[in-house]
């Protein structure tokens, strides 16, 4: 007989041969612990994750200097990353403080949107007639136009008050939030609902063992999503009115007086501020995905 069974599902007298834990003996291909493939023609690194970002970011920094320092082809609106670090050097301790202030109402509204959307999702996953009561509520606030409420609040609130740029950020942040958890609520099956119900589990044992743990996931998605929002909105609030401090309200006014340099540090001040939001909801996120069950 040419072939013949091993135990633990090994195949002997074969040209292929499976080992433990996946991997492959004697044939062309091998897959190693963790997805990477040796003897095969690529080979996947976590840390390629990283490089790739970086190694764009360096290529539109070379071609931007070429366009500016060395071709001379850009517009005065556009000057060289050079001048822009010099600003960022010079006046570093100023614009960390704008960042500061934008990075702490947008901050404040996520987390202001981000706890009212948690309550109305769970009110709408436990009953449907709130749930059609909200879904007008919640279609009309997605499409609110931010550039035109955002001066009505900062007059509402009062031009030395943030509060209005807290309500821009916050508005921005609910819908995502609201839309993903709702979803995650709805996630669990009717079986394991009933077999916690058969086992005399109550209500709140429920909620904590099995809608929490199934919901994290999609929680932890909009919240990403929302941070990058609320960045924006927190930085176009700051731009049309208000305090006279913050990134947006930097950029508006340094743009205008032809200070190109010193407003794109202020931009990347507000990249970095996005970056920041961004990285640490994406590992909140990771670490919440690890964590719930599969």
């Amino acid at each position: 007989m040419t072939l013949r069974h091993a135990p633990k599902g090994a195949t002997q007298g074969g040209a292929l041969r499976h080992a433990p834990g996946g991997a492959t003996q004697g044939g062309a291909l091998r897959h190693a612990p963790g997805g990477a493939t040796q003897g095969g023609a690529q080979v996947l690194s976590s840390w390629v994750r990283f490089v790739a970002p970086v190694t764009v970011g360096v290529a539109i920094v070379a071609l931007w200097l070429l366009v500016v320092d060395v071709l001379h082809a850009a517009p005065r609106a556009l000057p060289s990353p050079v001048a822009i670090g010099g600003e960022i050097a010079l006046h570093g301790d100023i614009i960390g403080e704008d960042m500061l202030i934008t990075g702490t109402n947008a901050a404040l509204g996520l987390l202001i949107g981000s706890l009212v959307a948690l309550l109305l999702a769970g009110f709408a996953a436990a009953a449907r007639p709130i749930d059609g009561m909200l879904a007008p509520l919640v279609a009309a606030i997605a499409v609110v136009p931010i550039v035109a409420v955002t001066p009505i609040l900062n007059t509402m609130f009062g031009a030395s008050s943030q509060f209005g740029r807290v309500a821009v950020a916050a508005i921005a942040s609910f819908v995502p939030v609201f839309v993903n958890v709702l979803r995650g609520l709805r996630q669990t099956r009717p079986v394991h609902r009933d077999l916690l119900r058969a086992s005399g589990a109550t209500g709140l044992q429920t909620f904590r063992v099995l809608t929490l743990p199934t919901a994290l996931p999609y929680l932890m998605t909009g919240l990403r999503i929302a941070a990058s929002l609320a960045v924006i909105s927190a930085l176009v609030a700051e731009y049309f009115g208000g305090p006279s401090d913050g990134i947006g309200t930097a950029i508006a006014t340094y743009a205008k007086s032809g200070r190109a340099a010193l407003a794109w540090a202020y931009v990347a001040g507000g990249i970095a501020i996005g970056l920041v939001f961004f990285l640490v909801t994406s590992l909140l996120e990771r670490l919440v995905t690890r964590r719930s069950p599969g």
